[in-house]
């Protein structure tokens, strides 16, 4: 069997991106702020699809991909932001490159090592957004816009200040709270999708009830994330947090709580064995299956029909 061929260039260092990107050396080199109103004609990026070995945060004054519910618009018109995690395949068709597209305005580096001996490195991984694909930007207000750009100058004006030993504690501070803000930001992007969300949760509950129904379990066992998120074209972690906001569960949580009604669908109408509506929901072993039943309904699923019956 032919091995696939990767098409994409691998940034090990900031100092390899800046070089490409035409732009001098960073002061820093494991941390790195471009500021493309500094950058006559734009920043140039890679054309072609590329991975970073450090996290970029992009604002771009101009976002499309806003979405339409019946006539109206349901994002804002004031740019946004796209987030990027070490060794996540970015650029190519999204013009997403390494500063985010020409039109960024700022975009943030930071290489992991940045991070080392504080608490950020193990929290930065709990913020969803940074695996969202580049048609799920966060979309700002003129408002979070402004509170965006202020942080954004702050971090630039401690890079290009006098280094001493609080420099790298005021940018973790400040890297903080950019996060903590895109994080607000998008939960409020969240209830303003609401109506458009609410049809999107009926795509997926009818997907995996087609799943079911039409015994794709069967042949292709225990429906996933990554199912449904092909399926409702958005990426894995964006599916999840968006359910989180909307029902409070994620995307396997939903996925375990529906193979649990259609269990109890199967276990109070059929006289199919514990282990027969296991596989028939996909699971390749029974024991798995009851195990993830008493845990969900403090029955197995043999006392859950007799409490039926």
């Amino acid at each position: 069997m032919k091995k696939e061929e990767v098409d994409h260039r691998k940034f090990d260092s900031l100092s390899d991106a800046h070089r490409v990107l035409g732009l001098p050396q960073p002061q820093h080199p494991l941390i790195s702020l471009i500021n493309g109103a500094n950058s006559p004609g734009g920043v140039g990026g890679p054309c072609r699809p590329h991975v970073l070995s450090f996290y970029k945060i992009s604002y771009k004054p101009k976002l499309g991909g806003k979405l339409r519910y019946g006539q109206a618009y349901y994002d804002f018109d004031e740019g946004g932001l796209l987030f990027a995690s070490p060794n996540q395949i970015i650029g190519g068709s999204t013009g997403d490159g390494v500063d985010g597209g020409n039109c960024s305005m700022y975009t943030l580096l930071i290489h992991p090592d940045f991070l080392w001996n504080y608490p950020l490195a193990k929290t930065i991984r709990q913020f969803g957004f940074f695996s969202y694909s580049a048609n799920e930007a966060l979309h700002l207000s003129e408002q979070e816009k402004t509170t965006v750009i202020s942080i954004f100058e702050m971090i630039e004006n401690e890079l290009h200040g006098r280094i001493d030993d609080f420099s790298q504690d005021v940018v973790i501070s400040q890297i903080e709270l950019l996060l903590n803000y895109a994080n607000r930001f998008y939960k409020r992007q969240f209830i303003t999708r609401k109506a458009m969300n609410n049809e999107l949760l009926q795509h997926i509950e009818d997907l995996l009830d087609d799943y079911f129904d039409s015994e794709k379990s069967l042949s292709q066992g225990l429906p996933t994330v990554q199912y449904l998120a092909e399926h409702v074209n958005r990426s894995p972690s964006y599916l999840s947090d968006m359910l989180r906001s909307l029902i409070g569960q994620n995307a396997q949580q939903y996925i375990h709580n529906k193979l649990i009604e259609k269990a109890k669908e199967k276990l109070s109408t059929t006289n199919s064995s514990v282990s027969e509506v296991a596989y028939a929901l996909g699971f390749e072993h029974p024991q798995s299956f009851s195990k993830l039943f008493k845990t969900k309904t403090n029955l197995s699923p043999l006392a859950f029909r007799r409490s039926f019956n």
